[in-house]
């Protein structure tokens, strides 16, 4: 009789499983943010949830938590109740860049979390100053190579992504560019277009106004692929950099321990939301493409993006004040 119980207990929980899917959901549904009201972050949770809310019959609410470099909100999200009503958009700096970079942090950006899905990405751009004597990325390395030291590069910050595409570039093309730290991306942009700094890495809406005015000068995009956005522009492994590979990215995830149930489920209406033109527009007018797919894939990526920083992390002695 003894063996029947876990055999018992396990037959229970899958009955439940289901049972809480089918309620699911009976109030609003909250979405943290570790950014600004009125950041990318906020934005896309908006896209999305607006339809999700349409279709699950519960109203979303987007609250932000900034802070700490996006640790205060992805903290408040990773002790939240797994239940499955408090969700966290979750990008390439919460769960990639931060991991790597910082020896503490108030979250474990694995354990602590349910991924859903990957809703969406674009690359960053290797933006030069138009008074830098380069056209490609090849001419800009070489032009490096007889100056060392003497240009520089601007980032949102110690270990932002900007910060470690900057440092990825002098790795894998054998050049010394002496990092500028900004205080978020907005002074970075600035300071590129002041010619504060030679060049910078940033997202494509974000740069594409200033090249198009000829403030600034695009070089190549970070994704294995070239932006819809900017097709012109080579991909960083085209100019001659294989396996440069960096993106923004956002994606949804839950509290650790949220019912699987739940997570499949809002998984399933993600993706039929993603489908919709309406919806996968208005991300590409953020400049983003809808990516999707399932749980598994998602953590896998994050794990991946985990990985690849650490080690970048390791390689350069990067380190965060």
């Amino acid at each position: 009789m003894r063996m029947q119980f876990p055999v018992l207990a396990c037959a229970a929980v899958l009955m439940v499983q289901p049972a809480v899917a089918q309620n699911y959901p009976s109030k609003p549904i909250r979405i943290l943010i570790a950014q600004a009201p009125g950041s990318a972050t906020d934005n896309v949770s908006r896209v999305l949830s607006g339809k999700l809310g349409e279709q699950l019959g519960q109203p979303f609410v987007i609250e932000a938590r900034p802070g700490a470099g996006g640790a205060i909100g992805t903290e408040a999200a990773a002790r939240a109740p797994a239940d499955g009503y408090t969700l966290f958009m979750a990008n390439n700096s919460t769960h990639g860049s931060n991991p790597a970079v910082y020896k503490k942090l108030p979250y474990d950006a694995i354990k602590d979390f349910a991924p859903i899905i990957l809703i969406a990405s674009t690359p960053y751009v290797l933006t030069a100053h138009p008074s830098l004597p380069v056209k490609s990325v090849k001419e800009l390395i070489a032009f490096a190579k007889k100056r060392p030291g003497e240009l520089n590069y601007g980032s949102a910050g110690n270990g932002s992504t900007h910060h470690l595409s900057g440092e990825l570039l002098k790795t894998m093309a054998g050049i010394n560019l002496v990092h500028v730290p900004y205080k978020g991306t907005t002074p970075a942009l600035t300071g590129l277009l002041s010619g504060e700094v030679s060049v910078v890495f940033f997202t494509v809406v974000g740069v594409q106004p200033h090249v198009k005015s000829g403030k600034a000068r695009a070089l190549a995009v970070t994704t294995p692929s070239r932006s819809n956005m900017m097709p012109e522009l080579p991909t960083m492994a085209e100019a001659g950099l294989k396996g440069f590979e960096v993106s923004s990215w956002f994606g949804l995830l839950a509290p650790a321990g949220t019912p699987a149930a739940i997570v499949s489920r809002l998984n399933a209406e993600s993706v039929k939301a993603m489908a919709l033109p309406e919806v996968s527009g208005a991300l590409r007018k953020l400049g983003f493409d809808a990516v999707g797919g399932t749980p598994e894939q998602f953590a896998a990526h994050i794990r991946s993006e985990i990985e690849r920083f650490t080690k970048l992390v390791k390689a350069t002695g990067i380190t965060v004040d």
